[in-house]
C-alpha cells in the first residue's frame, strides 16, 4: 500500500511539473509573439506552434483572452518591474526629484520598447489587453500627481504642471524624443526643465532646472 501511494505522488509530481513546464513554454511562446506581432496580430494557432503543443493544449491551459493575457503581462512584468518610486521619493527638490523619476522610466521605456510599442498600439484593437494594461496606466497617473506636487503653486498652476507632468511620463513622449537621437539622460533633462519651466512661469515660488546637457 505505502509502495502504491509512493509511486502515484511521484506520477502526480511528474504530472505537475510536466503540466507548469507546457504552460511555461506557451506563456514564453505568446510574449515573444506579442513583441513581434503585437497581441492583436498573435493566432493561438501561431503561439501552438512556437510552444510546440496543440491548439487544444493551449485552450486547456488558458481558456480565455483574458487569461492568456493576464499570465503573458506577469511574466513579462517579472523580468521588466517599472520603477520603483522610493527611488526618487526622498528627493524633496521637485527639480530632482522629476529628474531622478524621468531618468528611471526612460530607461524602463528603452528597455522594453519592443514590446511597448505593440502593447499600446493594440490597446485599442483588443479589450482583454486594456484591461490587462489598466495598472500601467495607473502607475503612470500616480507618478504624474506625484511628479507635480512640491511646486510651492497655486491650485489652478498645479493643474497645468500636473498636465505636464502627465505629457512627460508618456511612453509616446519618450519614444519622440529618441527618435531625435536624445539619450535617457537628455530627454529626461529636457522634460525636466520643460516642467519646471511651467512652474516657475506660473508659480509663486520662482526655482528653475536649468543644467548644462
Amino acid at each position: 500500500m505505502n509502495i502504491y501511494v509512493t509511486i502515484m505522488t511521484k506520477r502526480q509530481i511528474e504530472a505537475r511539473r510536466d503540466r507548469a513546464q507546457t504552460r511555461q513554454r506557451i506563456v514564453h511562446a505568446a510574449v515573444a509573439l506579442h513583441e513581434e506581432l503585437g497581441p492583436a496580430a498573435t493566432t493561438i494557432s501561431a503561439i501552438a506552434n512556437r510552444a510546440g503543443v496543440q491548439r487544444l493544449t493551449v485552450y486547456r491551459h488558458f481558456p480565455d483572452e483574458r487569461a492568456l493575457l493576464g499570465a503573458c503581462s506577469s511574466d513579462w512584468n517579472a523580468q521588466h518591474p517599472v520603477p520603483d518610486p522610493a527611488v526618487w521619493a526622498g528627493h524633496a527638490d521637485p527639480c530632482e526629484r522629476i529628474r531622478v523619476a524621468l531618468t528611471a522610466l526612460y530607461g524602463y521605456y528603452r528597455d522594453g520598447e519592443g514590446m511597448l510599442t505593440s502593447v499600446l498600439r493594440d490597446e485599442g484593437d483588443v479589450p482583454a489587453l486594456a484591461e490587462v494594461m489598466e495598472p500601467f496606466h495607473a502607475y503612470l497617473r500616480e507618478l504624474a500627481s506625484s511628479l507635480a506636487t512640491g511646486w510651492g503653486v497655486r491650485a489652478e498652476a498645479q493643474r497645468v504642471i500636473r498636465a505636464v507632468a502627465g505629457h512627460a511620463v508618456q511612453f509616446e513622449t519618450y519614444r519622440s524624443l529618441a527618435e531625435q537621437d536624445l539619450g535617457v539622460r537628455e530627454a529626461a533633462d529636457l522634460m525636466a526643465e520643460l516642467v519646471s519651466a511651467v512652474a516657475e512661469r506660473r508659480g509663486e515660488d520662482q526655482r528653475g532646472c536649468s543644467r548644462d546637457m
